[in-house]
């Protein structure tokens, strides 16, 4: 077990303190050194078989969800831990800042963050050659995005770029359409619009295929925020388009569950517990519309074994985890991951 897993419930306190983005950078950078180190090792059961779905294999189900590793600067370690599979990104065809600091706050009476990073990263080529390189036997996923200024009539030649880009080092690639934190991202979600998006995609993607020589199963992220019609409105166009997968729940804009905390006025997208009940729902209606092969991945409120539980019952073959690792720490992967 690594180090910094022995000392996270001492270390948490003082990271508590700490600006949340820098604490963030420190803990990932001491993930990065241990494991370079050979101190890092997995705390998560063995599973007793792979999953299999999206005809990978997955060392067990339990996933790190975009964000926490958005450069792909720890891919190795995460695998490690012990996770599954590893998300990394959201990854943009050019490199940009994000948006303004600060833009991650802390609820630690709600067991939830808000962030408005705003897709901060360095540039799907930078990420790509740091995968090239990694050796870890955890599924890797890449998200990609769109970049901040690109409007959303051309935002299709910069999904389409990174998919190309991204195609021959990814497990599966994760298209981000549903983050709070670029403005007008989340229109995409719109019917007519996801359909010409996913369409292009899905025709770059056979392409891909051919040139070579191997599927890389395409998903798609989607936002808590949604009514039922157009839940069914979406699932109506990955039905259509055959897409392979969907995540499950991005973050919230909804302020509901932590009204007259002293940050729930911030702008960006809010994770953890509060958005646990509403993701597993929006999961389950997508469970009950779109085609049986299609992979359903949960995230969104996990904080618990009995969390992860949860979203297997309402359709989920894979997990996700991010905002629960901040709160319970590394404990949390065995738990899930054992589940």
């Amino acid at each position: 077990m690594t180090l910094l897993t022995r000392l996270y419930p001492t270390l948490k306190p003082w990271l508590f303190r700490m600006d949340a983005e820098r604490a963030h950078e420190w803990t990932t950078r001491m993930l990065r050194l241990s494991h370079a180190l050979g101190m890092v090792q997995s705390v998560a059961p063995e599973a007793a078989q792979p999953v299999e779905c999206l005809g990978l294999k997955f060392p067990n189900w339990l996933g790190l969800a975009a964000g926490m590793d958005k450069s792909a600067s720890c891919v190795d370690a995460w695998g490690a831990l012990g996770f599954g599979f590893v998300e990394v990104g959201t990854l943009t065809p050019r490199p940009q800042p994000g948006n303004p600091k600060p833009r991650l706050f802390r609820l630690p009476e709600h067991d939830a963050l808000i962030n408005r990073m705003g897709f901060n990263n360095p540039g799907i080529h930078a990420a790509v050659k740091r995968l090239e390189k990694r050796r870890t036997k955890a599924v890797v996923g890449v998200n990609i995005g769109k970049n901040f200024d690109t409007p959303n009539d051309a935002a299709v030649n910069d999904y389409l770029y990174g998919l190309k880009v991204a195609y021959p080092v990814a497990d599966y690639i994760a298209v981000n359409i549903s983050s709070p934190n670029t403005k007008g991202l989340r229109d995409l979600q719109a019917e007519e619009a996801i359909r010409t998006l996913l369409s292009a995609l899905k025709t770059e993607q056979a392409r891909l295929q051919k040139e070579h020589g191997k599927k890389v199963p395409m998903l798609v992220k989607i936002a808590p925020d949604l009514e039922s019609m157009q839940i069914q409105a979406l699932a109506r166009v990955f039905n259509e388009l055959a897409v392979d997968g969907v995540i499950a729940t991005n973050t919230t804009i909804s302020r509901e569950a932590v009204a007259g905390h002293p940050v729930a006025s911030e702008t960006g997208g809010l994770s953890g517990l509060p958005v646990r009940q509403r993701s597993t729902e929006v999961l389950a209606e997508f469970r009950e519309l779109i085609r049986p092969e299609t992979v359903l991945i949960g995230v969104g409120g996990i904080l618990s074994a009995d969390d992860a539980r949860a979203k297997r019952a309402a359709g989920a073959q894979l997990v996700q985890i991010y905002s629960g690792l901040i709160f319970r720490g590394l404990d949390l992967i065995r738990e899930v991951a054992g589940a």
